[in-house]
Formats: structure tokens, sequence, C-alpha cells
């Protein structure tokens, strides 16, 4: 088996793994809070693996590398993380109640509270 299958398949495996996890955390996760960050990082990481895996395939099959799987990691890892954020300041806003467990409990009003 050549050398750009072997590291095409690992990158593959990796990546389903990573959007195998994340996609249980958002099942499995009791809050909205918590559920962020199954999307936001493991399918984030599951995704770019799995576009790195496209980028060794085709990168040796024709002739260069394509910018636009590069392209689409650089979108994906800068746009995720801020949708994140701005679904989370969405929740407080609304007032969405977290899990009575929750750590930083006192806090969540001060957050609420700011006007940044």
């Amino acid at each position: 088996m050549p050398l750009t299958e072997l590291i095409t398949g690992f990158f593959l495996i990796v990546g389903a793994l990573f959007l195998l996890v994340g996609s249980i955390g958002l099942f499995r996760l009791p809050d909205f809070y918590m559920r962020l960050h199954g999307p936001t990082k493991a399918s984030t990481l599951g995704i770019g693996a799995i576009l790195m895996a496209s980028i060794v395939f085709f990168s040796f099959k024709e002739s260069g590398i394509s910018i636009k799987e590069f392209l689409i990691i650089l979108f994906l890892f800068l746009s995720a993380p801020i949708t994140a954020n701005m679904l989370s300041k969405a929740a407080l806003h609304v007032r969405m109640k977290p899990r009575s467990d929750s750590l930083n409990q006192d806090r969540i009003e001060t957050i609420r509270e700011r006007r940044h």
C-alpha cells in the first residue's frame, strides 16, 4: 500500500473518531452550555483531519497542493469558536438556565450584566 494511502487513511480515521466523539458529546451532555463543546471542539478537529486527508490524497493524485482545502480549514478554525461564543452569549442574554451543579453559578449574573 502506498504511503499516501496510509497517511490519508490515518487522517480519515482520526477525523471520524473526533466527529464521533463530538456527536456523542452533543447527544449526551445535559445542558446547552455543555453541548457547545462537542461540535465546536471535537467536530472542528474531525472536519480538519478529514480535510487534511483530502489535501494529502489530492496533492499526490493531481499536480500540486490545492489551496482550497487550506482555506476551508482556516475558515472553519476561525468561525467555529466565534460561533460558539456568540451562541453562548445569546443563551446568557435570553437567561437560559444552566444545570444546577454547573461551576461558577455565582458569576452568571455578573457575566450577563457585562456590556462588551
